[in-house]
């Protein structure tokens, strides 16, 4: 007797991400379209649930048809993110149902800001999360019980799984079904779909410059410096004359205001530096080392891979605007 296909839940409310719920939807009917094609039983029986039922709205205006909070198991319960995802993590009915419906799966997921409903449920308690990188500040201020790690696609921690930003609830997806049916598997259905089955680099390749980023920082300024003179000597006594510190002040200060020594933020700006000139023009990459005050280009190799999981040369190919970019400098 064929094993029955596995229950999908994908939880939705109003104003929900709608690429949060099509993308890993589409994810598991594409590995139901293979099967079907070599006449073998469905795999999955993904439906879309919401706390009431009926048509929910998303952020984009489509409206998605979705079922009552089921009372059967799930074998993956999937939440997904979106601005109404805050609304629903204060839902305390809601809340309770998913913490009490985790316990009746298989396994949990949350896409994007999904996490901050599976975090309100208690299911994230010390466990290593990812959500979209502009939000992670903000789930580990919330939820400082949780191990927020803002680079990963995806995380794996026991029967949970959390993923970055908005499509790579996709990349979830395509590692759920690995994880279920095989990697050949997973594989076509990344071909049928025209994406990577699991994409190089985290999301630091889309803001390298994350963990710098504070609003109304004291050391916005000395950022802005650094950018714009990449070639000039950034050692510590240099930067540290440029805010008004002594050197030790301003090592304590620059670590406790951005979590990160003075010289990883100098690479990390030389490499967000690199990053647009590999994508928006066509600059040699031995010039674009030059220019971001890298030296060589072996340098520039090396911090580029530290800083993005992908080389110069793998950026350029995957996210450069066409082959004719423009070849002046910006």
């Amino acid at each position: 007797m064929p094993n029955p296909a596995k229950t999908v839940h994908v939880l939705a409310f109003p104003n929900v991400q709608v690429l949060d719920v099509t993308g890993p939807l589409q994810v598991f009917a594409s590995a139901n379209d293979l099967a079907h094609q070599q006449g073998l039983p469905l795999p999955y029986a993904p439906t879309v649930i919401a706390a009431s039922g009926g048509p929910v709205v998303s952020s984009a205006g489509l409206a998605l048809l979705a079922e009552p909070l089921p009372s059967e198991d799930s074998d993956t319960l999937l939440i997904a993110g979106g601005w109404g995802v805050y609304e629903a993590a204060k839902d305390p009915a809601l809340v309770a149902w998913v913490k009490a419906h985790g316990l009746r799966s298989r396994r949990v997921a949350s896409v994007c800001t999904g996490a901050f409903l599976l975090a309100a449920s208690g299911w994230l308690d010390g466990r290593r999360v990812v959500t979209h990188w502009t939000r992670c500040e903000q789930l580990a201020e919330q939820h400082p019980q949780l191990r927020v790690e803002p680079n990963p696609i995806f995380i794996n921690d026991g029967p949970v799984w959390t993923s970055a930003g908005v499509t790579a609830g996709i990349d979830l997806a395509l590692a759920l079904v690995e994880d279920d049916l095989g990697r050949a598997v997973a594989l076509e259905v990344a071909r049928q779909l025209v994406v990577f089955l699991k994409r190089p680099g985290g999301q630091s390749q889309f803001s390298v410059t994350l963990s710098l980023q504070k609003q109304g920082g004291r050391f916005d300024d000395l950022h802005a410096w650094i950018a714009e003179n990449l070639t000039r000597d950034m050692g510590l006594p240099s930067l540290a004359a440029q805010v008004g510190m002594s050197e030790r002040s301003f090592v304590r200060h620059y670590r406790a205001d951005t979590g990160q020594t003075p010289a990883r933020a100098v690479e990390l700006i030389r490499v967000e530096t690199a990053r647009r000139l590999l994508a928006d023009t066509a600059v040699p990459i031995k010039r674009v080392a030059v220019q971001c005050g890298f030296g060589s280009e072996e340098t520039l190799r090396r911090s580029f891979l530290r800083a993005m999981g992908v080389t110069p040369q793998a950026y350029r190919e995957r996210f450069a605007l066409s082959p004719q970019a423009d070849p002046a400098m910006p």
